[in-house]
């Protein structure tokens, strides 16, 4: 629409605003200028919500039985557990309120407003449609705005769009169909006035604003489990009926067979205790805990501990450009003059690296007048400052400038002093409408004026009328050579301005005396480069299977031009460059394969980021998510996992990610995948350790109940067994190194169960090695005159025993124990020195003995107990060995 029809149909004035009658009758009306707050349930809700997981039941009937059997220690462990979990789980949901919450801050700002003719400030949250807003350089729009007047405004809007430059405003109508980044005729909530002045009829309020419907994207978003906790779903739950089963028939066939009620009772309720594994919940979180520790020394900080382990089954990575993929610096790479071109080396905003010619021999101001004067009007004509903080070179103004000014530096020119030798007397500023700049100087020696310009190839052009060779003297201008050479290098991906200067000519300095009388200096062609440690990463994710896909809101030019540089994109990329236009026009139908296809995403809003990571995840695909803008957070949010950026990042991105990278860099993330399948690895070498003693007791409990023979294991000694193996032997894998080629593999299908058949296999094998061993054992010791006591205590060391040796075999899933390296995981060899001081406390201490109904048991006994450990580690060993021969 016209700006006079926003004006009409808001019944306002562009000029006085509204009245403040009408402004209190329509505050009354739409409500204040706020983002809804979420609801997010009562406490006591969110409280019990963290403990409706079948893991936890499992846990909590186990608190139960060991509270019944009046173990009240074992029975405290296993809740401190429980409620440890929910903690972790209550302030995880507490995440996305607090995105919501920093959306919500971002529009609460300070507002000029004209009310009845009258300027004044009030706060944002009063504002109403219809409202006419003045904006300044530096303030914070506070709401969406029709644009009504303005002089040179450029507006910020990266943190809304993802467009790194500050974008220029006019009063134009535009097609309903184009897009938010494109809308120069709007300012939106939340953005920031880099430049110029300007007022604006308020459109939209709280909800109805752009940022109110990120809003609504991020608290609509899912939360999604992990796969590592929707596998730990699936395996809990079956555990649960498995344990519930397997007790019930161990109750039955022990009153079938005429034993006693009582002491059926007890051997199912043995049984139980024994399956259950307590220690898991403990092992899956110091895992990940270790893991986000070898994060946090990887730049990487994890805000949510299931992010470590999800990492290591991601699929695809859908990375924003500017910043993560590239410097976020913008970086002229190449100088055009008539007579020759120079490359420019050194990246970013330090003043390093130089000017090579067509040979590759350095060059600098001296070497061509043409180069020095293209060089000389970047940086004249140029209102940027460049300067070093703790450091990091950072500029002050306008990227474009500031690149400009860098390149002029490695020429051999310096900027300030350009100010004493060269100083400004008249300054002609950028508009979208010029598409230039102009300065005017005085050369202080022969008090000769110059004009420096800078702008659009086709403006600047338009206005020359000679160019300068590498002597510096004018000559007819070769347009048609230049354009060539500007539309070559656009086709690169590089943004070209031209430069331009006039020397002791007459001719007034505006806008009608500077046409005709220029001399084209040169075009500079600039690019935010790739970081240097990107490209080995992407090549490192296509290695390990890992699909890496750009999704940017800078234009699809400058994203093919990056993406291929990168290896994202191969030579022939037909077909996989989308923009968020085509995005739109395509059918339904085709919208799922063509996203999966299509490996860079250009100029797209918020929804269409969220819908393509929701195609993505339905097509089966774990998907990791980078962004820095509130255009980013719903995105964040749906991912399987969301990784933010700490130094560019806005706090509602941040607080809607579950992981935050220090250095903004994409390496970094693929560090984490490494990190992630290292950690993967190690809770399935637990799982794979425990599960067999889990097994193993419950099967020769219910092998005793079946053939009517005395116990060979108490509750209170599977207990014993189950919580001191679990934190002295078994946490000890949680340290235990990545594994040698753990990048080479592809990602785990995220179809694929916790535990293969093969592991599954190798937990049984171990399950009946425990239970002949420990039923040998006891049989043995009763038939040689043991007391039971003895016979149950020879029984429980069997089972300690194995589990010491088997902890070896676990420490690979495929390598042996040997070729690991006995020294490499100090932390196993002190759990199981521990360890086996508590066995022989167990064994010879009388308290310990009255406690856990053990006896003092002879040399020859614990001979038998290692000849059975050391049989059972050959097995094993000898599985492996053929496993590893087959595959």
């Amino acid at each position: 629409m016209s700006s006079h029809e926003v004006v009409l149909l808001l019944e306002t004035d562009p000029r006085n605003g509204l009245s403040r009658e009408e402004a209190g009758r329509r505050l009354e009306r739409y409500g204040p200028n706020l983002l809804p707050a979420s609801g997010g349930g009562g406490f006591l809700r969110r409280v019990l919500r963290q403990f409706d997981n079948p893991l936890i039941y499992v846990l909590l009937a186990a608190a139960v039985i060991t509270a019944v059997l009046d173990e009240w220690v074992d029975a405290s462990v296993i809740l401190g557990v429980v409620l440890v979990n929910a903690v972790v789980g209550y302030l995880q949901e507490s995440k996305a309120e607090a995105a919501l919450d920093s959306l919500r801050s971002m529009v609460r700002t300070q507002a000029r407003v004209v009310r009845d003719g009258q300027e004044s400030m009030i706060s944002s949250e009063e504002l109403v449609p219809g409202d006419l807003i003045v904006l300044e350089a530096g303030d914070k729009v506070p709401a969406d705005l029709r644009l009504v007047r303005l002089a040179e405004l450029r507006v910020d809007e990266s943190a809304l769009t993802g467009e790194s430059d500050p974008v220029p405003k006019d009063e134009a109508e535009l097609p309903g169909i184009t897009a938010v980044s494109d809308r120069r005729n709007m300012v939106y909530s939340g953005t920031l006035v880099t430049a110029g002045s300007g007022a604006g009829i308020t459109v939209g309020t709280g909800a109805e604003t752009e940022l109110g419907q990120i809003h609504r994207l991020v608290s609509t978003a899912d939360t999604l489990a992990t796969p590592l906790t929707r596998k730990l779903a699936w395996f809990s739950k079956v555990l649960t009926v498995a344990i519930l089963a397997l007790a019930a028939v161990t109750f039955g066939v022990g009153v079938l067979r005429g034993q006693d009620a009582a002491d059926t009772f007890t051997a199912a309720i043995a049984l139980a205790v024994g399956a259950i594994p307590e220690g898991l919940p403990a092992a899956v979180t110091v895992t990940l805990a270790i893991g986000v520790t070898r994060m946090a020394r990887r730049r990487a900080v994890v805000r949510r501990l299931p992010t470590i382990e999800t990492l290591g089954s991601t699929t695809v990575i859908c990375s924003d450009k500017t910043g993560t993929l590239t410097e976020n610096q913008m970086t002229v790479q190449l100088v055009w003059t008539p007579d020759g071109e120079f490359t420019v080396t050194g990246s970013g905003y330090r003043p390093e690296g130089e000017l090579r010619d067509s040979s590759g021999a350095a060059a600098d101001q001296t070497t061509s007048e043409a180069l020095r004067w293209s060089l000389l009007a970047g940086s004249g004509c140029n209102d940027a400052r460049i300067g070093e903080r703790n450091g990091e070179w950072t500029i002050t103004g306008d990227p474009t400038e500031g690149a400009m000014l860098v390149v002029a530096g490695k020429g051999g020119i310096d900027h300030e002093r350009l100010h004493t030798t060269l100083p400004r007397t008249g300054t002609i500023p950028f508009s979208s409408d010029r598409q230039y700049m102009a300065t005017r100087h005085e050369e202080p020696d022969s008090g000769q004026e110059v004009v420096l310009v800078k702008g659009s190839v086709e403006q600047v052009l338009s206005m020359c009328r000679t160019e300068l060779g590498a002597d510096g003297r004018p000559r007819p201008l070769d347009a048609e050579a230049a354009l060539r050479s500007a539309e070559e290098l656009s086709g690169r991906g590089l943004r070209v301005l031209a430069t331009a200067v006039r020397r002791g000519e007459s001719g007034d300095f505006d806008e009608q005396g500077l046409p005709g009388t220029l001399s084209l200096a040169g075009l500079q062609a600039m690019l935010d480069p790739p970081r240097s440690a990107a490209a080995p990463a992407v090549r490192a994710c296509h290695t390990a299977g890992i699909g890496v896909k750009m999704v940017t809101g800078d234009h699809a030019a400058t994203a093919t031009a990056i993406a291929t540089r990168l290896a994202i994109l191969g030579d022939d990329h037909e077909g996989q460059v989308l923009t968020g236009r085509e995005l739109t026009e395509l059918p339904p139908e085709q919208f799922a394969d063509t996203v999966d296809r299509a490996v860079v995403f250009a100029r797209v809003s918020p929804e269409q980021k969220l819908r393509l990571v929701e195609t993505l995840q339905q097509r089966g695909h774990v998907v990791a998510v980078t962004g820095d803008g509130v255009n980013d957070a719903p995105a964040l949010r749906q991912a399987d996992i969301g990784i933010a950026m700490a130094r560019s990042g806005t706090e509602v991105a941040k607080d809607a990610a579950d992981m935050v990278l220090t250095d903004d860099n994409f390496a970094t993330i693929e560090a984490a995948v490494e990190e992630g399948r290292g950690v993967f690895d190690n809770l399935i070498k637990f799982i794979v350790w425990t599960l067999p003693t889990n097994l193993g007791e419950g099967l020769v409990i219910f092998a005793a109940i079946v053939a009517g023979t005395t116990l060979p294991l108490l509750p209170t000694q599977v207990l014993w067994i189950n919580m001191t193996t679990a934190v002295l032997l078994g946490l000890t894998l949680a340290f235990e190194p990545k594994e040698v080629g753990v990048m080479g593999r592809p990602p785990r299908d995220p179809r694929q169960p916790l535990l293969t058949g093969a592991l599954v296999a190798r937990i049984g094998l171990v399950s009946a090695l425990l239970v002949a061993g420990s039923w040998l054992v006891f049989v043995r010791e009763q038939d040689q005159g043991a007391s039971v006591a003895e016979a149950r205590t020879a029984a429980l060391n069997v089972f300690v025993v194995v589990e010491m040796l088997y902890l070896f075999s676990c420490r690979s899933m495929v390598r042996s124990a040997w070729r690991i390296g006995l020294f490499s995981n100090r932390w196993v060899l002190a759990g199981v020195g521990i360890q086996a001081v508590a066995q022989l406390a167990i064994t010879y201490l009388p308290v310990m003995n009255r406690i856990f109904d053990t006896a003092p048991i002879g040399g020859d006994v614990w001979l038998r107990i290692f000849a059975v450990g050391v049989a059972a580690a050959a097995v094993v060993a000898l599985d492996k060995r053929l496993r590893r021969h087959r595959m």
